[in-house]
């Protein structure tokens, strides 16, 4: 089972450089990154854990530039976002900044995406909540019609480009894989099923129950069963949840590090050291 890590990166932590070279020298396996482009402080959309916000959330370094930092001084680290806020994105801009950054790291970037939780932050970007998970996924579309092969238009109900010389393409010609995260449930696996390569869920609580779910309409969908990735993400890790994972046939977990400082994070990295 690879085990990567995730972090919210802030001006109060451990560097992307430091942190990136410290995974790659023990043997973690990628590091993902969350975002929030500001954290509107009127707060009225709830905490979805419960109690105050954690003051990293309106803090968090910007994914992109963090993990181009941590490109720069590894090999073999794969790098991803948890989650990149689809739908607050210009995706014309999105899909330059994703292509560039897999480009220079020769595919090691993992796209996750979703759709968010805070509805002021959202709104300052000019996003419908109601619509917002329609135009995410078409954002997705419009960025892979600039991923493609050969100039190709896109044409949507909230935007559209047309066809473009649009370069550097992503390493590999399919792309960056692509992570959609949210909760277990119907439309959720659909949409994974139709546009994505797996599922990022947080926590990994109640996978027993929704993978097999998720696997149905996968299937149901034409999709091969092996091309399928499931990446429980933010796990707190204990023997007993690894292992009830790895009998599901999950191959890779994110573990969750502390937003703290060099000295903390290291020391957890020690104890994570025990499931690599």
């Amino acid at each position: 089972m690879r085990i990567a890590t995730t972090i919210f990166l802030t001006d109060e932590t451990i560097t992307p450089v430091r942190l990136a070279h410290q995974l790659e020298q023990r043997g973690f396996a990628g590091l993902y990154l969350p975002e929030h482009t500001h954290i509107p402080v009127s707060r009225d959309t709830p905490y979805p854990a419960g109690g105050e916000l954690p003051r990293e959330y309106g803090r968090t370094l910007d994914p992109f530039v963090a993990l181009a930092q941590a490109a720069a001084v590894t090999e073999r680290l794969a790098l991803g976002t948890g989650i990149t806020l689809i739908a607050q994105h210009d995706p014309i801009d999105l899909a330059k900044q994703i292509a560039t950054l897999d480009h220079l790291s020769a595919g090691r970037f993992t796209l996750g995406i979703g759709y968010g939780w805070n509805v002021e932050e959202a709104a300052d970007h000019g996003v419908e909540w109601s619509t917002r998970r329609r135009l995410g996924r078409e954002r997705l579309a419009l960025m892979r019609a600039l991923w493609a092969a050969e100039p190709t238009a896109y044409e949507g109900e909230f935007g559209s480009v047309r066809a473009s010389e649009a370069y550097p393409k992503p390493y590999h010609p399919q792309g960056p894989r692509i992570l959609i995260g949210g909760a277990a449930g119907p439309r959720l696996f659909a949409h994974i099923a139709e546009s994505a390569d797996g599922w990022l869920p947080i926590g990994g609580g109640g996978l027993t129950e929704s993978v097999p779910h998720l696997r149905t309409a996968w299937e149901a969908a034409g999709r091969d069963p092996k091309d399928l990735h499931i990446v429980p993400y933010a796990v707190l890790p204990s023997p007993g949840k690894l292992a009830r994972f790895a009998d599901l046939g999950i191959e890779e977990i994110v573990l969750q590090l502390p937003p703290a400082a060099e000295p903390e994070v290291l020391r957890t990295l020690d104890a994570y050291a025990a499931y690599l």
